[in-house]
């Protein structure tokens, strides 16, 4: 079991920061600046629970900013963990299948928070939204379940 969550959490890593390099790589082509929503469910999230995050000003905003990018991170690792624990369970998909789901796994833990704490409602989202998350989630999955099942036969 040890083994798989080492390798889930190298997995989601790798993946994570294939993610983000997609991203910033859309940011960089077309010009657009970062998100501010995964600072603003953070900061949701935080009240709902009774601990808001503290300061004010930029340094409150600076805190959520860094928060919102961990909670990323902690997303992704995650994600990979229970790819790799299903792995070692039995669960063995070809990697054309396996990449897309891990990549729709990690983008509904992403989108479901958003959606449910009112951030932002995806039923609205135009195409180029939908392209600016599903593109990197997609790249995420493929690099994630590569790792997570590295040594196996993919098909």
């Amino acid at each position: 079991m040890i083994p798989n969550l080492l390798r889930g959490g190298v997995a989601g890593a790798a993946g994570t920061t294939v993610l983000n390099a997609v991203t910033y790589a859309d940011m960089a082509y077309r010009g657009r600046g970062s998100s501010g929503v995964p600072g603003e469910v953070v900061d949701r999230l935080a009240d709902d629970t009774g601990h808001p995050v503290p300061g004010s000003g930029d340094t409150r905003t600076n805190r959520l900013t860094g928060l919102g990018a961990l909670s990323g991170i902690a997303a992704g690792c995650g994600t990979g963990v229970a790819v790799a624990l299903l792995h070692g369970a039995g669960l063995r998909l070809p990697w054309w299948l396996g990449g897309p789901l891990t990549g729709a796994l990690a983008m509904a833990a992403a989108d479901l928070p958003l959606a449910g704490t009112g951030v932002s409602d995806p039923r609205t989202w135009s195409a180029k939204d939908w392209a600016s998350d599903v593109v990197p989630h997609l790249a995420y999955g493929l690099v994630t379940y590569a790792v997570a099942t590295s040594g196996e036969n993919r098909g």
